[in-house]
């Protein structure tokens, strides 16, 4: 019997690549998707998505999400809290292993790590450390589809909100960014994929500017 995770899920194409390879490598059931909500907003947080639409991510790759709730301006220890309670209850659900979609940043690895370890949980990341231009060539071959749905204008311009993300999106990026945007360059929603039995149906909203990040609101199909 193959052990049950639940995946770290933003909506995005990190998030998506990893139950990608995790399905495909067959050691683990991808029981559950966590995503973090800000409350107030009812969108995922950083990448302004709305909740309605992870949701029918959830639905369409027949995986039940658990929404994590938190303040707008969330402190550590607050922020600490609530996820513990969160884990409390897939422990309960005899489910001690997170996925997430990290690719390179040692630090926020660490404190994945050390945040399960001491309630005895453990994680894996697989796409750590792969060549970010070979994900992103993988992302757009096996047929994934995404929007960029955040981006922060420290490093790109407005017109990079609302586009998809394809070989055009690639090629027009700076040599500075990240091609992943592990940096937190850009985020991304993921309406289509090999992992989804149907396409999530979205429409481009308007664009604004909040604390620095340009955000292009997407409307449910």
């Amino acid at each position: 019997m193959k052990e049950k995770i639940f995946l770290s899920w933003s909506g995005g194409k990190d998030s998506s690549l990893a139950y990608y390879y995790i399905y495909e490598a067959r050691a683990y059931e991808i029981a559950g998707l966590l995503t973090t909500v800000t409350e107030g907003y009812n969108r995922v947080s950083m990448h302004g998505v709305r909740r309605t639409l992870l949701e029918r991510q959830a639905e369409s790759l027949g995986v039940p999400l658990r929404a994590l709730h938190i303040p707008k301006d969330c402190s550590d220890k607050e922020y600490d809290k609530r996820m513990k309670e969160v884990l409390s209850g897939y422990q309960k659900e005899n489910i001690n292993c997170a996925g997430f979609g990290d690719i390179s940043l040692e630090d926020v690895r660490k404190y994945r790590e050390e945040r399960l370890a001491r309630i005895g949980m453990r994680a894996i990341f697989p796409l750590w450390k792969r060549d970010p231009t070979e994900l992103m060539r993988d992302f757009i071959d096996l047929g994934f589809k995404a929007i960029v749905t955040c981006v922060d204008s420290r490093v790109l311009d407005s017109s990079f909100a609302g586009e998809l993300i394809n070989d055009d999106f690639i090629s027009r990026l700076p040599s500075h960014v990240d091609p992943n945007g592990e940096n937190g360059e850009f985020h991304s929603f993921v309406f289509d994929g090999p992992i989804f039995k149907q396409r999530i149906e979205v429409s481009t909203g308007g664009i604004i500017m909040r604390d620095g990040f340009y955000f292009c609101d997407l409307l449910p199909g």
